[in-house]
Parts: structure tokens; sequence; C-alpha cells
């Protein structure tokens, strides 16, 4: 598809070569065929046949839905399919694809279908989905099939469907900011590699972009400048770009750590420990002896809900500083006078308890950071816990045996580069392997997982090709079948997948250290 080498050698044949086997009935699971397919599909087989020939320029997708976001998605994949010269070489065979989407409902939640079913022949392409968001994952298993070279695409037979349903993306834009611009190139490149959810770690220490109506102070005291915050126009923005791609928002705001931009707005908000603060501040987490502050989370998490519709917010709950509580001594008389003396895990679970209540009132599902899970707090059966430490393993198992849904981003923080191919590391971590002996039904409460681009580094600059095509290691993951997971034949197609970024406009980094892709990225002049 693209011409690829390296140190090594390794070539990623041409479609047009795989095209010539037509007698070809491939067993997936033994033998799968080299396409440059990121994530590759679940059921695959080259057909008999001769390949199909299209005439880019021509080339229609057609659909008796009615849906706008279907239409949006035609205009973008008829855009890809040109984005290389065309020499007409062949006749073309192929004049569209027929689209069929069973289901008018447009809603995305983490329990929709994105199954499709994808057959091409010489003169015929057909896609079935059950949903409009399964036939914008057929689309772009479509295009990667295209071989641009000659316009030609290998007859097949696809049927194609998630491993896991929760596959997500975590962007930090509180400890560097990212505009709405950068966003939305991450979330569409997020899409080309199938993902479903952007978990926005929109706010924490540093700064407070959100902008709030009912506390308008927290962004314009909160964030770094004016010019670094998130109006509500912005998210809405965001939340209807990434509809559009077939990913869902859940936005974090993590208490009670995590809090100190909170506290430039909200006096009495923060607990006072002069010294012994987040980051050597004199201020910690938030206070949870204080009743009013109880107000405010539920008046801000209600705002906040009726931002993102998304069923879930993610509550954090992570790296909670109890030697801040430890100096206070209101806190500490506080304790005393409800029989917690000494217990800062009572103290935790406390507060955690009247946020979850808080959420309960909103009709809101939410995830917590995996402290909550272990520090024993009350949560609710449609919880989902999020493992992000080393032991991660252990505590899927330990959600597991307790009947509560988790998934996995302690293998995949992006964030921690290092010199040559790393998304190999990426490749190699499977949420599911976390117990050998875990029953079917404990390994599908482990959701899937989220990929995690923190921010003390990331900024504009760099967020771009920091991520991707990295993050498509992981995603592959998350969508393929269990066995695809042969580093040496992903290398191939995650080059692949890097060169269809970069001809996409997207400033996709190098995963090989040599090599070039057909068309290089050039920023506009």
């Amino acid at each position: 598809h693209y011409f690829i080498q390296s140190n090594l050698r390794m070539t990623l044949p041409l479609l047009g070569a795989v095209c010539l086997l037509t007698t070809l009935t491939t067993s997936l699971q033994s033998n799968p065929p080299l396409l440059p397919l990121v994530p590759y599909p679940q059921h695959l087989d080259i057909l008999e046949g001769s390949p199909a020939v299209i005439d880019p320029r021509r080339f229609k997708f057609t659909s008796h839905s009615n849906s706008i976001l279907l239409q949006e998605a035609f205009g973008r994949y008829h855009k890809y399919l040109n984005l290389h010269d065309y020499v007409q070489e062949l006749p073309a065979t192929l004049p569209s694809l027929q689209v069929e989407v069973k289901s008018s409902s447009e809603e995305l939640v983490l329990e929709t279908s994105e199954n499709y079913t994808l057959t091409v022949t010489r003169d015929t392409a057909l896609l079935k989905a059950d949903t409009v968001f399964g036939a914008m994952r057929g689309l772009e298993t479509f295009s990667q099939l295209v071989n641009t070279l000659n316009y030609t695409l290998p007859p097949v037979d696809i049927t194609d469907y998630p491993r896991y349903k929760f596959r997500g993306l975590m962007l930090d834009t509180s400890r560097h900011y990212l505009s709405v611009g950068v966003l939305k190139h991450l979330l569409t490149a997020a899409s080309w590699s199938k993902l479903n959810v952007f978990h926005w770690h929109i706010v924490d220490d540093p700064s407070f972009p959100l902008c709030s109506t009912e506390f308008p102070e927290l962004c314009a005291r909160g964030a770094f400048s004016p010019n670094h915050v998130y109006s509500q126009e912005d998210v809405l923005d965001i939340v209807l770009f990434a509809h559009r791609h077939g990913i869902l928002v859940i936005p974090e705001l993590d208490t009670p750590g995590h809090t100190l931009s909170w506290g430039k707005a909200l006096p009495g908000f923060l607990t006072h420990c002069p010294g012994h603060g987040n980051i050597g501040a004199d201020y910690g987490p938030v206070d949870p002896t204080n009743e009013g502050v109880y107000s405010v989370l539920g008046r801000l998490f209600k705002e906040v809900t009726g931002l993102f519709p998304a069923p879930f917010v993610h509550l954090g709950g992570d790296e909670v500083n109890y030697g801040c509580w430890k100096q206070n001594a209101n806190v500490t008389a506080w304790m005393a006078a409800h029989n917690m003396t000494g217990n800062y895990d009572a103290l935790e679970n406390y507060y955690e308890q009247r946020v979850l209540d808080i959420m309960k009132s909103l009709n809101r599902n939410y995830i917590v950071w995996e402290e909550v899970f272990n520090h024993h707090v009350d949560i609710t059966p449609q919880s989902i816990v999020h493992a992000w430490k080393g032991d991660w393993h252990n505590v899927l198992a330990n959600a597991a045996k307790a009947g509560f849904r988790s998934i996995l981003s302690s293998c995949w923080y992006l964030n921690r580069i290092s010199y040559g191919s790393d998304w190999t590391k990426f490749y190699q971590c499977d949420p599911r392997s976390f117990n050998a002996s875990a029953t079917y039904e404990e390994q599908q409460l482990v959701l899937g997982g989220t990929i995690c681009m923190w921010g003390e580094f990331v900024d504009n600059t760099n967020a771009l090709h920091r991520t991707w095509p990295r993050a498509s290691a992981p995603a592959e993951r998350l969508w393929s079948p269990e066995y695809i997971k042969d580093v040496d034949f992903m290398a191939p197609r995650i080059e692949a997948h890097r060169c269809r970024m970069v001809a996409r406009g997207y400033p996709a980094e190098p995963t090989f250290k040599r090599g070039y892709c057909k068309k290089e990225f050039s920023w506009r002049k």
C-alpha cells in the first residue's frame, strides 16, 4: 500500500500483489494476510476473483439512510480517496460503495453497536452496519484497503466488531493548554484507529480552563490566561465534533486532590496547611469538613452534566495528600467529633461518598481512579474502576471479583517517551491478561482501556506527532482479536498507517529508523 523500507529491510507488499492471489482463501488466525489495516479486523477472507479498480474522482458512497452524520462521513472519505495524484492505469470496475445502516438512532453510548460487514468484489462493494457509527468504522476500513498506487482493492469479505467496548484517549489540558483545533486533529486521528472515547482531563492543579456560568471566577482566576480557556461554546463544539466521528466525550473533574486551581476562585474550598500543600503550596486537597464544598460541587457537576451528555463523569480520586489534612487543626477537630481520629481513609471515604451522592442525584454514572476502589469507598455497581498504577493486574482482578467493571491505563502512558520504536511496549499489553485463571464473566467486566497523554511536556507544538501513530498500537489491542499481537506483523502496518495519516495532512511521527512516505507532510505556507 505504501512502499516502506527500514534498516530491517521490512517491506509492506503492494495490495496489487495480494490481489493477484485470486484463488486464495485464508485462515485469518493461522495466517492473516498482510494488508495495511489498523486496527486489524476480527474476520477477513481474501475472495476468489480479480481486484476491484476505482476512479477516485468519480467514486461514490451511496445509502438510503438520511443520516447527516453518515453524509458527512461520506464527504470525509471521498476527500481521503483523492489525496494522491491519480493516473488512470486500469479501467475502473467499481463505481460505488453501497452502505446499509439498520438503525436510524444516532445515540452514542458504550453499548452502541460498532459492528459492520464489508464485502468487496471486482464490481460490487457492500457495507452493512447496525448503526451509523458502525458504518463509520467500515468506511475507515474500506479506505485503508485502497491501494493508492493504482487504486485497486483486493476482493475481501470482512466481519468486524470491537473486542473491547471502551477504547479511550485521555488528553490533559490543564498542565499545558491544547487549543480546540489541536483537540479536533487528535480526535480525528483517534477515529482513524477506531477509538470511541475521549477522556478529557480538563482541569487539574496547574489550571482550570473550563469556563463555568455558575462560577465564572474558576476560569477567570484559575486558567493560565483569558487566552487559555474553553468557553461553553468551545465545549459544545468539541462534543459535537467528537460525536460526528463516533467518539464519546467523558470529562474528568478530579477531586479532592489535584484542585489547587479551584482554590483561587473559591475561598475556603481547599484545606489550609502552610508548607504542606500540593506542589509545595500552602493549600492541599478539598476540605471535606466544609459543608459549603458540597453545595459548590452540586452546582458545578449539574452544570458539567448539562454540557457533556455522556452517561459518565470521571471523578478522579487519586493521589490525595493526607499530610495536608493532618496539619489542619479544624480537620483534626472535625474528625474527632465524628469518631474518625487518625483515620484519613475514612475521611476520604466520607468525602467521596458525598460526591457520589451528588452524581446519583444527577442520574449520572461515574469512573474513578483505582484508589477510590482500593480504599473501599461504597461505589455503585455501575461504576467503572480505572487502573493506572503498576499493580494493575491485582486491581483488575480484585475489581472483577467484587463485581465491578474496570478499564486499564497503566501500560499506556504515551507521555513516557523513549528512544526508538517504543510503540512495541504499548502493543504487548492486554487488559484481559490480568489473571490467567479468571473466569469468562470476570474477563468481560474489563471493558477496555484508555491511552493517556499527560501534559507535563506536551502542548500545541508537539501533541499531534507525539500521540500518533504511537497510540495506534494500543488502539489495535483494544479493537482486534486477541491473537493479532505479533509485533513483526504490526510493524509494517503501523508504518503504513502512519503514512496514511501523513497523506491526510496529519504530522504523525516515523516508526522506523529509515524510510519515507509516498506523500510527505508539509506545513502550509
